[in-house]
């Protein structure tokens, strides 16, 4: 799909939540270079000042920062209200967070707040969205999810099972929402180069096989026709179908003996 034909079909508004940084940014500036205005949040109002001074200037396009915290209950009816009167035709619910470490170890406060920014926020933006968008008889929804969706991850298991979360959730929207022309597509990246990471503690060198958010907000764009789910990484597609091929005790088991090396 070329640039006219994605605007004309998902355009002329795209919404994109966790646009400050990583995968989020990324998307926001591929979709500014297909001429695509923009709504950017996050929390950090600076970081969403800075790209939409950038991407008005250098792809002519207008970019509105909505300042909000994905955690508060009330996050999605903010964004809701702060885009009513635009005609977003492309959601893309990318903010999240992970945890790593012992489930038991892991503060509350930090799960609590994850669910609400990786599972509450998208349900209810989607929920919004949705009657929009049949409005308008096309669009789409992109969520972000991970890997680690696939099956339960021992040391990363509440921020695992979150992203279970994200992609039932697109699935079964895919399936609602297909016979209607609006699209729905939930990605799946593995290891990119985000801040990510080293937030969770993991030092980046130890990576591999690591993507670029340029490639992953490409890949997403590009495959919007081809839902329900997308794993971006062959790698990684591979060593969870092999994981999945396992008897489901073995796959768990070699999986936490790997995460605690």
């Amino acid at each position: 799909m070329n640039a006219s034909s994605f605007k004309a079909e998902f355009g002329p508004v795209a919404l994109v939540t966790g646009a400050s940084s990583g995968i989020g940014r990324s998307f926001a500036e591929r979709l500014a270079a297909m001429g695509m205005d923009l709504v950017l949040v996050a929390r950090r109002v600076e970081r969403l000042e800075q790209l939409a001074a950038r991407l008005e200037d250098t792809c002519a396009v207008r970019a509105k920062v909505c300042q909000v915290d994905l955690s508060h209950a009330t996050a999605a009816r903010q964004i809701l209200d702060a885009t009513a009167s635009l005609d977003i035709g492309l959601v893309v619910s990318n903010a999240g967070f992970g945890l790593k470490g012992e489930h038991a170890n892991n503060d509350p406060r930090a799960m609590t707040d994850m669910l609400m920014v990786n599972c509450n926020t998208p349900m209810l933006l989607a929920h919004g969205f949705i009657p929009r968008l049949r409005q308008r008889g096309r669009g789409g929804i992109i969520f972000t999810s991970s890997v680690e969706a696939l099956i339960g991850c021992p040391f990363s298991t509440a921020y695992s099972a979150s992203k279970s979360f994200v992609n039932n959730l697109g699935e079964g929207l895919w399936g609602e929402l297909a016979p209607e022309g609006i699209k729905v597509l939930t990605i799946c990246p593995g290891a990119t180069d985000t801040e990510a990471a080293a937030l969770q503690g993991i030092d980046p060198a130890t990576l591999r096989n690591v993507m670029a958010p340029q490639q992953v907000a490409g890949l997403a764009l590009e495959n919007i026709d081809n839902g329900p789910v997308l794993i971006c990484s062959e790698h990684y597609k591979a060593v969870f179908e092999q994981l999945l091929a396992l008897p489901r005790r073995q796959a768990l088991t070699l999986m936490a003996g790997s995460m605690k090396k």
